[in-house]
């Protein structure tokens, strides 16, 4: 089972922005063929950096404000936050090695 937390506009600031953890934030689309690619990488580095981050995905489509927001311009996209603080951002499809490096690189 995916420890990935599935998120709302109305959740965001909650739970990305207020959070303890690093948060890294996987924005998806139903449509999105790569996103369907990228998932179980996704459902990896929740259970693999569970002890040291938290992993939400959120729709797309469905919420504006987060997209807008967070300034996605494809999908899939990731946005790395602690703190507040925007530490990482990327798009397009990209495969376990990358997303365990742009971790890697901000966890330790």
């Amino acid at each position: 089972m995916s420890s990935v937390i599935t998120i709302t506009d109305a959740e965001f600031e909650n739970e990305v922005l207020q959070s303890e953890m690093p948060v890294l934030v996987y924005f998806w689309a139903s449509w999105c063929g790569p996103c369907k690619l990228v998932s179980p990488s996704i459902d990896w580095a929740a259970d693999a950096y569970s002890d040291r981050l938290k992993v939400v995905k959120i729709e797309v489509d469905p919420n504006p404000d987060s997209v807008q927001a967070c300034k996605v311009e494809g999908v899939p996209a990731f946005r790395l936050y602690k703190n507040t603080e925007l530490l990482e951002s990327q798009e397009g499809a990209v495969g376990k090695q990358k997303i365990a490096s742009m971790l890697e690189s901000h966890l330790g």
